[in-house]
């Protein structure tokens, strides 16, 4: 009997979480990937292409930011995820003003979303809210962040509560209800940082 129960919950369990990862291998190099949309909040000129990265957490590809831009971001068509996960392996590889890569969950559009982000040349993790094309941040927490090395930021969400971590490590875990409701997730940088990402996952919780 504890094991039918136990088998029904796993069925309940993979019936209700749905988790899907990109790796951006499939799409032709010198391209955005396919099934995204791409772009920056406050202008700029933001470049979001699929490139050949031997030396990537699962080869051959990466999705490399190597434009300039206020927040350039780039969102994987038709998510729509209220309570979930998104982690992204990220590599920052230049950049004079800042070297960020980041997350975004609960994407309204370009001017409305939630964002975590680590930077290489500050060395801190950092959460902040979009609101009408104004971000605004809720928090900074020091972490290591070397550059021209892979990192994983992952963010964790459920109603209020957020919680980001880095390379398995929980720097922010606070309430925040300015963005609430479904939205879209998707990878962000900032200014002039050149940032390689890999192995996007995001995963629907009830």
């Amino acid at each position: 009997m504890t094991k039918i129960i136990g088998a029904a919950a796993m069925v309940m369990a993979a019936a209700t979480a749905h988790a899907e990862t990109a790796n951006f291998d499939a799409d032709r190099p010198g391209a955005p990937p396919a099934g995204w949309t791409c772009g920056s909040t406050g202008g700029g000129t933001p470049s979001w292409t699929v490139e050949a990265d031997s030396g990537a957490p699962s080869s051959p590809n990466v999705l490399k930011q190597s434009g300039k831009a206020p927040f350039p971001w780039c969102v994987k068509q038709g998510t729509a995820v209220t309570n979930g996960i998104v982690e992204v392996k990220f590599k920052p590889l230049a950049g004079r003003e800042d070297q960020a890569g980041g997350v975004v969950w609960r994407w309204k559009d370009g001017d409305n979303y939630y964002v975590a982000r680590a930077n290489a040349l500050e060395n801190n993790v950092s959460l902040y809210y979009t609101e009408r094309g104004r971000r605004q941040t809720l928090k900074y927490v020091d972490a290591p962040v070397p550059a021209n090395a892979w990192h994983t930021l992952r963010v964790e969400f459920a109603g209020p509560q957020i919680k980001v971590m880095l390379d398995g490590k929980t720097y922010i875990d606070l309430s925040d209800s300015h963005i609430a409701g479904a939205g879209a997730v998707g990878v962000w940088t900032k200014a002039d940082s050149v940032t390689a990402f890999d192995d996007f996952t995001f995963q629907v919780q009830p």
